[in-house]
């Protein structure tokens, strides 16, 4: 294979997520590949910007030998200009495996993976990627199964010198000291752990997590081996998702448990229905009177026959809201983040991104093909420092949640910024979480901030506060513009239906006419915050709604959480994938609906459940 031919791989590969060996040829780019003209023209681009090509590369290259001749002509008789000798192969059969895994599992070429470039800093890598990467050189090189999501590292260096001792077969091979479970736990109590299945009273100390890689020919083995456990959770009543409403969602509502069949009221702590306009009766009626109106849906994407008055108005009413020029509206909050950065970042640009953002922004990032850089969660000097080591030829985006959806603490807006001024990059807050609740008027957390028209984007979901579905970029109008015709979640769906879009505007109009919702809803978030701190709750940054009881264990928290529900309460119970191993939680949601009662009696029912199960210590 020419030095040429190697590089073309390369690029292919971590274009395609292909392994090399799949990559021969005579692989037809279409047909047995699956490269469709956009993924084509990105490998095309890729190819000429590695090997500084000036002029286009000839239409109709079929083949993955078509586009290493086409190369090799074009670089015959040419003077190429000085550039770094292609990355050396080093002979070693695990670390080539880890490189092609890191490769598949990142659309990094070779080149792009120096071996010890951090894995979250410099390389994007996060710990799920990471459980991946690690089940596939295990599949590659017949090592344990079960190393997926045990071994951890913080370089592709480390990686192959953890995995190096298990090529000798052994189940607890030497030379492992100092790499532990993928949650932190000490490498000695990983390994006790998984030898006794998890705990001498039979619990099963397995979690969601153990099901994220299981390598099989049969597809739906993972479902199986999942029901499995979640019927064993479920049996334990601790796995208590999706349980149906069978009545409006206030500050109480009834639900059905469906594992006993019984329907129970509660008090309500889960809802993001913040300002409490889910049920207000000038929402519900202007939800009724435009579905009279319009009809149930559209049945089409906004470009072809889906676009109604309503939608245009209620863009209009969030930008000004939001005290922007321009707005376009998603069929969703996730739909608004995977449209946006797949549009507006490419692969030759940069994606810097907190660590504890959404799960959107997260496959959003994946769809763009961008290089993704993690800084440490709201550390300030880790994004500088991420920011100086991105290259300054490409584009680069940093992404932020504004208020952080299981934590409850808001982003260092002002020093975002004031870097990304400095450093030349653009500026995302997704204000989910922020939007009703941050600023004076509820407008997030720019006007928080005092940065109104210093963000560059600003995102939000109109299911919580704004009581209704669907989600929306504001920013410039070009840029919006461009969204309209580029984000594929935009152009290739339906929108939301014109009652939901007219229940949004009569949303906005009830926050701007009563301002006094944003005022009480952060009368009850204090309060409680109080109640919770002062009972020895650890309840981290939270500047929030969002009222995070930090228990750690997920065995714990699991059992906190039907402590609670069996006293009439119920609030969110956070295990992995919503945090990570090791930092489970209950996530209280305060809105400005809960009376002081209802505070009163949640810190109470709190305090006696986190008492029983040893969260809290006992009194007396």
């Amino acid at each position: 294979m020419t030095s040429v031919h190697r590089q073309v791989v390369d690029i292919v590969a971590s274009r395609t997520l292909y392994d090399e060996s799949y990559l021969l040829p005579e692989s037809h780019f279409e047909a047995e590949l699956g490269i469709d003209s956009v993924v084509l023209e990105s490998i095309l681009a890729a190819v000429r910007e590695q090997f500084a090509l000036r002029a286009a590369l000839p239409p109709g290259l079929a083949t993955i030998r078509e586009l290493v001749e086409a190369v090799e002509e074009a670089l015959a008789g040419a003077v190429p200009p000085a550039a770094a000798p292609p990355p050396e192969r080093t002979g070693d059969p695990l670390t080539e495996a880890v490189v092609r895994a890191a490769m598949r599992h990142t659309q990094y070429t070779r080149e792009q993976l120096p071996l010890d470039a951090d894995f979250e800093g410099e390389l994007g890598v996060d710990s799920v990627v990471l459980v991946s990467v690690v089940a596939d050189c295990a599949r590659d090189l017949g090592l344990p199964e079960d190393l997926a999501g045990t071994v951890t590292a913080p370089s592709l260096r480390a990686l192959v010198a953890a995995l190096r001792p298990y090529l000798t077969g052994g189940d607890a091979p030497p030379g492992r000291e100092g790499v532990g479970a993928a949650d932190g736990t000490p490498a000695g109590e990983a390994d006790e752990a998984s030898e006794a299945g998890g705990a001498a009273d039979g619990w099963d100390g397995r979690s969601m997590k153990d099901f994220v890689e299981q390598r099989d020919p049969d597809l739906f083995a993972k479902a199986r081996g999942f029901r499995s456990y979640l019927r064993g959770r479920e049996a334990e009543h601790l796995y208590w998702y999706g349980m149906p409403l069978h009545s409006r969602c206030g500050n109480r509502a009834l639900i059905l448990d469906e594992l006993t069949g019984r329907k129970r009221e509660f008090l309500m702590f889960a809802s993001n229905n913040y300002l409490g306009l889910a049920n207000h009766p000038k929402v519900v009626e202007a939800v009724c009177e435009a579905t009279r109106t319009f009809g149930a849906t559209h049945t089409g994407s906004r470009f072809i026959g889906g676009t109604n008055m309503l939608h245009k108005e209620l863009e209009r009413r969030l930008a000004a809201f939001k005290g922007r020029p321009a707005c376009i509206v998603f069929p969703g909050g996730y739909a608004a983040n995977l449209g946006t950065l797949s549009a507006l970042v490419k692969s030759y640009d940069t994606l810097v991104v907190d660590k504890l953002n959404h799960m959107s922004i997260v496959d959003g990032a994946r769809l763009s093909g961008a290089a993704r850089r993690i800084y440490r969660h709201n550390d300030m000097a880790d994004l500088e420092s991420v920011l100086r080591r991105c290259d300054d030829r490409a584009g680069r985006l940093i992404v932020t949640d504004g208020v952080f959806s299981m934590h409850g603490d808001i982003c260092d807006l002002p020093r975002i910024v004031r870097l990304a001024a400095e450093y030349g990059a653009r500026v995302l807050v997704d204000d989910a979480h922020a939007t009703g609740v941050l600023g004076a008027r509820g407008t997030g957390t720019a006007e928080h901030f005092g940065l109104k028209g210093e963000v560059d984007l600003e995102l939000g979901t109109m299911s919580k506060a704004l009581a209704g579905m669907g989600g929306f970029v504001v920013g410039e109008p070009e840029v919006i513009e461009y969204l309209r015709f580029y984000a594929g979640s935009y152009v290739f769906a339906a929108n939301i239906p014109a009652g939901v879009a007219a229940g949004l505007i009569a949303a906005l109009d009830v926050i701007e006419a009563e301002p006094g919702r944003v005022a009480r809803l952060w009368s009850n978030i204090r309060f409680l915050h109080r109640q919770l701190v002062d009972a020895g709750f650890d309840l981290e940054n939270t500047e929030s709604a969002i009222l995070p009881l930090v228990v750690g264990d997920e065995r714990r928290a699991l059992e906190l959480g039907r402590a609670v529900r069996a006293r009439g309460l119920f609030c969110q119970t956070v295990v992995f994938p919503g945090v990570p191993l090791g930092d489970a939680r209950l996530r209280v949601s305060v809105t400005c609906e809960h009376t002081r009662e209802d505070l009163e009696t949640a810190a109470g029912v709190l305090v006696e459940a986190a008492r029983e199960v040893g969260v809290l210590p006992s009194a007396g």
